[in-house]
């Protein structure tokens, strides 16, 4: 992987070029963003993966939801739903039942509906996405899943989430543009956010390196972090609490971008964790994923496979082949360690 950073090295100054004449673009106005007929949340990084974007929508949605169920407003979520096999827009949930397959929606809008249960649709194009959600489902507030690059979409409030770790970890890569490096943008363009979100998953709050406290100067920044609620079994449902899983041999299985929390959420709940299966981020499984598994798990003589709730919808079509192994998903929620504040200053922003 070095090997290959090192290769792309020479593409990273016209990479950089060309997102900094695009936002000087949208920034002069000759590139416009178009209003939609519904208040838009937009909630992205500027990293490649694994910053927490999915549990942020789902603690936006949710938050939404309790706010105006009161007035009858609905709340609705807009992907482009990454790793999906259909193309152009596709209605995922009307709000009541869903409508399409993970492998058409993607995994983390079919995680994301599955956990709030609203209306949802993917769409490549958000502002044409959009109005065919409002028009399909007459969604009030459409909150945007990955979409702080996508500026062609106005909105009323633009939600930067940061990974802590990346921000105190000072590896050379980390702070270079793609391809080479981890970030989509410059540092200098978290001033278009309304407000950062620095995500400590399972550590400890720490301070914004010096030589990064520039960017987020005036800026409004709320912290928060993850919390393993309970096991779930994916074969029916049923919840167990994590004193019930200590000391637990099980086969972890991971197909997510980061899967360091996950084992670090693991480790914390105590399970015995050494045995690990790692796939790539958005892993497609297929029967040769699922024979690996299985045979791993015999291998092993693990009692169960402890997966995320990200490859857990995936692997819900294999039940009959996985159905003498049980599985579970460790439930994770974010948390922010100022909840009211950031509940102000959403339903301020939003005026509702």
């Amino acid at each position: 992987m070095i090997f290959l950073r090192i290769i792309l090295l020479p593409f990273v100054p016209l990479y950089a070029a060309a997102v900094s004449l695009r936002n000087l673009f949208f920034d002069k106005n000759v590139l416009k963003a178009k209003a939609v007929d519904a208040k838009i949340v937009s909630i992205g990084n500027i990293t490649v993966g694994g910053a927490g974007k999915t549990p942020l929508v789902i603690y936006v949605l949710n938050l939404l939801k309790n706010e105006l169920r009161a007035s009858g407003k609905k709340t609705a979520v807009l992907s482009r739903g990454y790793g999906r096999k259909s193309m152009g827009y596709v209605l995922v949930s009307d709000g009541k039942n869903i409508l399409s397959t993970v492998e058409e929606a993607g995994d983390e809008i079919y995680h994301t509906v599955l956990d709030c249960k609203v209306p949802a649709a993917v769409s490549e194009n958000r502002v044409s996405g959009a109005e065919k959600l409002i028009e399909d489902t007459g969604a009030d507030i459409i909150v945007l899943d990955d979409a702080f690059q996508h500026r062609w979409i106005k909105r009323d409030i633009d939600l930067l989430i940061c990974e802590q770790r990346f921000l105190i970890e000072r590896k050379f890569f980390n702070r270079l543009l793609f391809p080479s490096g981890n970030l989509r943008e410059g540092f200098g363009s978290i001033k278009r956010a309304d407000a950062v979100v620095i995500n400590r998953k399972f550590s400890n709050k720490v301070n914004i390196p010096d030589d990064l406290k520039i960017f987020f100067r005036d800026k409004k920044i709320f912290t928060a972090c993850y919390k393993a609620i309970r096991f779930v079994e994916l074969a029916n449902g049923m919840e167990f609490t994590i004193d019930e899983f200590i000391g637990q041999k099980s086969l972890v299985v991971s197909g997510i971008a980061n899967p360091f929390s996950f084992f670090n959420a693991l480790n914390q709940t105590k399970v015995d964790t050494q045995n690990r299966i790692i796939f790539r981020d958005h892993k497609k499984y297929s029967l040769k994923e699922v024979q690996e598994i299985r045979k791993k798990f015999y291998s092993t003589n693990s009692h169960s496979v402890v997966t995320t709730e990200k490859d857990a919808v995936k692997l819900m079509q294999f039940s009959k082949e996985l159905d003498d192994i049980d599985i579970f998903y460790l439930k994770i929620e974010l948390k922010m360690d100022d909840e009211e504040s950031f509940k102000k200053f959403i339903i301020n922003k939003l005026s509702i």
